[in-house]
């Protein structure tokens, strides 16, 4: 089996500037590391997620997937060798709330509604937050839309491959999602400018109102078609409303649904509203009062996205405690990290380590935390989210436990390929050939708001 050390190239300047040619180390055109389809990381601990951490382990990755897992992996001759002894191996990072490269046009705050809005039209695949993510170990984003709204647009899911064309970084097959919201913001937002809704109550009246609406809509499409089917003459089809047209996919069960909501009241009143229009929820976001209802949330199979330790910036989030993921977790919620930030992204990790302190999570328990349940709320576990033979080759390589703060990573691989190398200077990606834009500022609840 063969190595190849990856060039040292640099890149200049931080802001908008075009980028040095990389050196020529058995590197395809684009950027892929060497010329073989199969790699090899020997010695590693590998934290497999799924099934459990293999000292001294090893793990072949052929044509961008998991091929083996274990103590030794069958590999080819000609394989690429990671040494990789000493250090650990994780799924990549996933965030299952982000904003990242959505360049401020978080919010479509001109309507409570507006589920027809993509954020993939307000995607810069240019961002600089996007290669910090990357350098933190994030393989994988949701991008939201914000929580102005009590029913936003729809988000886009993305691999994090830094430096390729906007629609190579899409996740290719990922389902698709719709960002709900109630509690504080949308009631700010919209009863600052003396409009409905200003109140909770308002809040839900405005998206009972809205599934209403969606129903008659199907009703009348419904209608058209049955008259097409039986051959009737000079039928007259009904106007399309994209709007419209989005909530009826929500009650059709095409769309995942994301809800922004920090009250355990709220969690109640969100469920029984789903359960009148016979749609699924997803997961609750935020939910930092969850351990309140936890029981109940399970019975539903809602999972939540929720901080580590961030509370108290608002008057929803007076109720927050460090132990709520872990307890919530105990009652059988499927508990993910996110960030909702551009600043917390960059160590999803360590957020992850800090639930082994708040509610004496086991290590597997928090790893999971960051890869395999947010897989899930994003709908894309059968792909991601843990080392098993088959899923896509989106590793992280550390140099210490990945739930540590000492922890860097030193390898980030996607589909089996290098897109962030710490050995390398300036920043380090092997692919990256354009302009890179800066977000400017940190992602937040601010941020998010849209205020």
């Amino acid at each position: 089996m063969g190595s190849c050390k990856l060039p040292s190239h640099s890149f200049v300047r931080l802001f908008a500037v075009a980028l040095l040619p990389l050196a020529p180390c058995a590197m395809t055109a684009s950027g892929q590391q060497g010329a073989s389809e199969d790699i090899v990381f020997k010695g590693a601990t590998v934290m497999t997620v799924s099934h459990g951490t293999i000292e001294h382990g090893a793990v072949w990755i052929h044509a961008g997937k998991i091929a083996g897992v274990g103590e030794t992996v069958p590999a080819p001759q000609g394989a690429t060798v990671v040494e990789a002894t000493g250090m650990w191996l994780t799924p990549g990072i996933i965030d299952p709330h982000s904003h990242s490269a959505l360049d401020g046009d978080v919010n479509e705050a001109t309507s409570p509604v507006t589920p027809s809005m993509h954020m993939i039209d307000a995607f810069d695949n240019r961002s600089a937050d996007l290669y910090r993510a990357l350098a933190g170990g994030v393989t994988t984003e949701l991008l939201l839309h914000g929580s102005a709204n009590m029913i936003g647009g729809q988000a886009v899911v993305i691999k994090n491959k830094f430096g390729l064309d906007r629609d190579a970084m899409l996740f290719k097959g990922a389902p698709g999602s719709i960002k709900f919201a109630s509690g504080e913001n949308p009631k700010r937002v919209y009863g600052s400018r003396d409009q409905l809704p200003s109140t909770r109550m308002g809040n839900f009246e405005v998206m009972r109102m809205a599934f209403e609406d969606a129903r008659h809509y199907m009703a009348e499409w419904d209608a058209y078609d049955a008259k097409i089917k039986k051959g009737e003459k000079d039928v007259v089809a009904p106007k399309r409303d994209l709007k419209l047209e989005a909530l009826a996919d929500v009650l059709r069960g095409k769309l995942y649904v994301q809800i922004h909501c920090y009250r355990a009241d709220e969690f109640l009143t969100e469920e029984a509203i789903a359960k009148e229009y016979g749609y699924k929820i997803r997961a609750f976001h935020h939910a930092l009062e969850m351990y309140k209802v936890a029981p109940e949330i399970a019975a539903d199979g809602t999972a939540i996205a929720t901080f580590a330790d961030w509370w108290g910036y608002k008057d929803e989030a007076r109720d927050a405690i460090p132990w709520n993921a872990v307890m919530s977790m105990r009652k059988g919620v499927r508990v993910a990290l996110k960030s909702d930030s551009d600043d917390h992204i960059r160590r999803l990790n360590s957020e992850a380590g800090k639930m082994v302190h708040y509610g004496g999570a086991t290590e597997d328990e928090a790893i999971k935390m960051v890869t395999l349940n947010p897989a899930w709320i994003i709908g894309v576990e059968d792909r991601v989210g843990s080392i098993d033979v088959g899923k896509d080759a989106d590793i992280v390589l550390w140099n210490h436990d990945p739930l540590s703060n000492y922890a860097r990573a030193m390898k980030v691989y996607i589909d089996g390929e290098l897109f962030f190398d710490a050995s390398t200077t300036g920043w380090g990606t092997t692919h990256f050939t354009g302009v890179m834009h800066d977000g400017g500022d940190f992602g937040s609840e601010d941020q998010e708001d849209g205020q």
